[in-house]
């Protein structure tokens, strides 16, 4: 096992027009440790896991994955990607594919896996989700928590080492919320290393082994989830968990 931090940014920067919404962030993540980034809608914590995942180019500072510079200039992003892991609020899931055609494409297509191996490992991770028989199904003839869970589960075909999750929850009805979290429940406990944007205080508060709140894109304060939802030390902080206990939402 590599001694290197599963995750390392460093005073990175990332502007739109000339809008700056990341001001120099640092931030380290070991390996299997899972790292829940709260803060306001428009705080940054979406372009954060967009500019690891190399989606959006960073305009100044440096990430690191497994100890390898993954900003650097020449970079294989292809390559990159392949070892990280990242779901959106919205499914993206192919709508003329089926579940399982949908979970076995990357792995065919970006790993080189034959039909019948790809076929064997989605099967099983379907079944370890609870989505086995729905396999044959395509996705408009699933409930949204279902299509959110088959949406990680997609994302786990390519063996990610890194999995960044981004408001997974969001677009779902409260009804459904449940099963998309315990699906994250499931893989923490099983030592997935995971960085994850929420508005689930609780879920947050019962995962995270560490929580960073994100302001007008600076990691203003960072610690253990206790720490954080009980006695954080930044007045904004303090401001935006009073807003949240207030809503019920804590």
């Amino acid at each position: 096992m590599s001694s290197a931090p599963a995750l390392v940014l460093e005073d990175v920067h990332k502007s739109f027009d000339k809008r700056e919404v990341l001001k120099g962030i640092d931030l380290s993540v070991a390996e299997h440790e899972v790292v829940c980034l709260i803060g306001a809608s428009g705080s940054g914590k979406s372009t954060l896991l967009r500019c690891v995942n190399l989606i959006e180019p960073i305009d100044r500072g440096r990430i690191l994955v497994g100890g390898d510079e993954v900003t650097r200039r020449g970079v294989d992003v292809n390559r990159i990607r392949r070892g990280i892991g990242i779901v959106f609020q919205s499914f993206n899931l192919f709508p003329h594919m089926s579940v399982l055609e949908n979970v076995t494409l990357g792995p065919r297509k970006a790993l080189g896996l034959s039909r019948a191996e790809a076929d064997a490992q989605g099967v099983e991770l379907l079944r370890r989700f609870g989505l086995e028989d729905r396999r044959d199904d395509y996705p408009d003839r699933l409930s949204g928590g279902q299509q959110q869970r088959v949406a990680i589960v997609r994302a786990l075909a390519m063996q990610p080492q890194l999995m960044l999750l981004d408001e997974v929850t969001s677009a779902l009805d409260p009804e459904l919320v449940a099963e998309v979290l315990n699906v994250i429940r499931e893989l923490a406990e099983a030592g997935m290393t995971m960085v994850i944007a929420t508005h689930e205080m609780g879920f947050a508060a019962d995962i995270a082994n560490r929580v960073c709140f994100l302001d007008q894109g600076v990691l203003l304060e960072e610690g253990p989830p206790e720490q954080i939802f009980r006695s954080p030390s930044n007045p904004r902080t303090q401001e935006f968990l009073q807003r949240i206990i207030a809503a019920g939402r804590l």
